[in-house]
């Protein structure tokens, strides 16, 4: 069982930034492909950013793209999320994700993908 494990949330205006972080239990956690969700309420949780097992490789979501950075440390079992510009319809809860390493070359943007959920992080951005 791998536990994943979110921080960084919290309460920012808008423009600002905010950097996740999700700390990984997995003694294989270099070989795993990674991901951010995020679920507004009322809505669907929704893909963010992935990023491959070597960190060399990764995808965003049209609404993030250029604004939001997926990366990771796997000397430390970590991904982060930096997301700066952020706006009030970035407010949702953050959800990191640990798939097989093949995920990112076969749908990383589809949570099916994903074997593994941390409990998630709340992101408030005030306008």
């Amino acid at each position: 069982q791998v536990h994943l494990g979110e921080s960084g949330g919290g309460l920012v205006q808008a423009g600002g930034s905010l950097t996740l972080s999700c700390a990984s239990s997995s003694s294989t956690f270099d070989l795993a492909t990674m991901g951010w969700f995020r679920q507004a309420p009322g809505k669907e949780r929704e893909f963010v950013a992935a990023i491959s097992w070597n960190g060399r490789r990764t995808d965003y979501a049209g609404s993030v793209k250029g604004r939001f950075t997926i990366s990771r440390d796997n000397a430390k079992n970590l991904v982060y999320l930096l997301m700066d510009s952020l706006k009030p319809e970035d407010t949702a809860v953050y959800y990191c994700a640990a798939g097989p390493g093949g995920t990112f070359n076969s749908g990383s943007s589809s949570a099916q993908k994903y074997d593994y959920w941390g409990q998630g992080t709340q992101v408030t951005v005030s306008s």
